[in-house]
């Protein structure tokens, strides 16, 4: 082949390479800076059955609540749910990532005694009796509060859901660590496949128990 012949063949080689490698970098990344936050999902009025509710509090340990902006501030919203909570007997469970204990729950929110306590990670149903718990109470409703928003929050009322639980969200009582991660959160609960039509949003004072 002649020189001129293997030049030809080299360019349209490096063409073909470019054009390819120009079709693989399209993706999904090209649009990230066009996109818009949907609308605000509904947020609902609950009124919950004692009975069959529990309230389970993620997370709310000393070592994490600094490191979430909306945390602290979100502490009396919790205890006041727990306040309710208990005064309709409605149970209170508690979680906290194995390397935390009872005595670390943030002590506004502090569970009492008799309070179910589960150590897991973002899953709160993997490896513990949680589920048992639930289902010995005769629970079939969840209302889910606490940390993380963007973790344990929708991590758990995911596995909630597909095991045939329903889940209430109060969007005031749940925090992530940047208002991205919040909103996208809230958003996923509300929107996901499969999980969304057992989850309800809504707000700490629309639940009425």
């Amino acid at each position: 082949m002649r020189v001129g012949e293997w030049m030809l063949v080299g360019g349209m080689t490096l063409a073909v390479s470019l054009g390819a490698s120009t079709l693989r970098a399209a993706s999904i990344i090209d649009n990230w800076a066009s996109v818009k936050a949907p609308p605000a999902p509904e947020l609902k009025q609950v009124k919950v059955d004692p009975k069959t509710t529990a309230l389970l509090v993620l997370d709310m340990v000393n070592q994490f609540c600094p490191r979430y902006p909306h945390c602290p501030e979100m502490i009396p919203t919790i205890k006041t749910l727990i306040t309710e909570a208990r005064a309709a007997s409605v149970a209170v469970i508690y979680t906290s990532i194995p390397q935390f204990a009872e005595a670390d729950v943030v002590k506004e929110l502090a569970p009492t005694r008799t309070d179910p306590f589960v150590q897991s990670f973002l899953n709160k149903f993997l490896n513990t009796d949680l589920e048992k718990i639930l289902k010995d109470k005769g629970i079939t409703t969840i209302i889910v509060v606490g940390l993380a928003a963007n973790g344990a929050v929708i991590d758990t009322s995911s596995q909630a859901a597909q095991k045939g639980f329903g889940i209430i969200v109060p969007v005031d009582a749940i925090a992530a660590t940047t208002p991205y991660a919040e909103q996208f959160s809230v958003w996923q609960l509300g929107n996901a496949p499969v999980i969304s039509p057992k989850i309800t949003l809504t707000t700490s004072d629309m639940i009425k128990f």
